[in-house]
C-alpha cells in the first residue's frame, strides 16, 4: 500500500519535513488539529487541555486497555492563524528526545482538497535520528489515514 504521508529527512541535519494531501476542504483539516473531538479521533488518544489560540497549550494521553498511561505530551502554542498556520512546541514527556518546534501550514489545493506541510525542528541530528529509529513514517501515515476517513464522514 502506497504511504501517502511523505517524511523527507535529510541525513545530517536535525530537522524534518512532512507533506500529505488531503480530499478534504483546508478548514476541515485545519479542524483536525483544533478540536479536541476530532483529534481525540483520529490520534487515538484523550485531550487533557487544548487553547487552539495564539500563546494557547495543550496536553494530550494515550492509555493501555488497563489504563496505564502509555504516552502523553504538551507544548505550547506560538502561532495560530485559522486555517493556514500554526507554531507550536512538542514535548514527549518522560522520553529522551527533547523538545521540538514544529510548523504546520495549511494550503487550500482546490475547494475540496488541501496540503499539510509540517516541518519540525529537533535540538540536534542525534535526536532526531532517535525518533526517525521507531515507526515514526509508518505511525503518522496510519493517523493521517485515520484523520482522512473520519473527517470524510463529517
Amino acid at each position: 500500500m502506497e504511504r501517502k504521508t511523505k517524511v523527507d529527512a535529510e541525513n545530517g541535519r536535525h530537522d524534518l519535513t512532512i507533506t500529505r494531501e488531503f480530499d478534504l476542504p483546508v478548514n476541515l483539516l485545519f479542524k483536525a488539529y483544533v478540536e479536541p473531538g476530532i483529534i481525540e479521533q483520529w490520534m487515538n488518544t484523550t485531550v487533557l487541555k487544548l487553547e487552539s489560540k495564539q500563546h494557547g497549550s495543550y496536553r494530550i494521553e494515550t492509555k493501555t486497555p488497563d489504563g496505564k498511561v502509555a504516552f502523553r505530551a504538551n507544548g505550547a502554542i506560538h502561532q495560530f492563524s485559522p486555517n493556514q498556520r500554526i507554531v507550536r512546541t512538542f514535548e514527549m514527556e518522560g522520553m529522551p528526545f527533547g523538545i521540538q518546534l514544529e510548523f504546520y501550514e495549511f494550503e487550500a489545493l482546490t475547494d475540496d482538497t488541501s496540503k499539510l506541510t509540517m516541518h519540525v525542528i529537533y535540538e540536534s541530528n542525534d535526536k532526531r535520528d532517535q525518533v526517525l529509529k521507531l515507526p515514526f513514517a509508518q505511525g503518522i501515515n496510519m493517523a493521517h489515514n485515520r484523520l482522512q476517513q473520519i473527517l470524510s464522514e463529517l
